[in-house]
């Protein structure tokens, strides 16, 4: 039983990562684009538009916000108690371990950070935004980077409970 119930929420993990991958080069190829428009003095921060598409709630909150979370902590759990493979233990150590830094920069990073861009009445002076808006622009890669490396060590560990 637990091992079926390991291998299911192994498969869940996968998709559901998959799914942020796929969105998270989506958003960082078309989305921030819009959000952070380069300009003469750096980037500007387009807070309208991020209030208006608000992908925050409407869509991450769906895919990654609370399911990655909770997949990726259940995950790191049968992830430690697997005693049965060493091989395929390593690899669903680092796919849930690299998820779990990814799913902690996100809330204490880009989060507060995006609410702090798009807030209707500027918060921040216009070059304190313009360098925040490039540092969030600049860890995004970092961020989808760790999220590749996790779904790549996720398939792998599933592939090697296939075998």
């Amino acid at each position: 039983m637990a091992q079926k119930l390991g291998r299911a929420l192994l498969w869940l993990f996968v998709i559901n990562l998959g799914i942020a991958v796929g969105a998270g080069l989506y958003e960082t190829r078309i989305v921030l684009p819009l959000w952070f428009p380069k300009a003469a003095e750096g980037v500007t921060v387009n807070g309208t538009l991020m209030r208006e598409t608000d992908v925050g709630r409407r869509f991450w909150a769906m895919v990654s916000t609370m399911p990655l979370t909770i997949l990726t902590i259940a995950n790191l759990v049968l992830a430690i108690l697997d005693t049965a493979g060493t091989t395929r233990r390593a690899f669903w150590l680092a796919a849930a371990g690299i998820a779990l830094a990814e799913r902690l920069g996100t809330f204490c990073f880009f989060i507060p950070t995006a609410i702090k861009l798009m807030a209707p009445e500027p918060l921040l002076p216009q070059p304190v935004a313009s360098n925040l808006a490039q540092r969030w622009i600049r860890f995004n890669y970092v961020r989808e980077l760790l999220a590749i490396v996790s779904w790549i060590c996720a398939l792998r560990a599933l592939a090697l409970v296939a075998q």
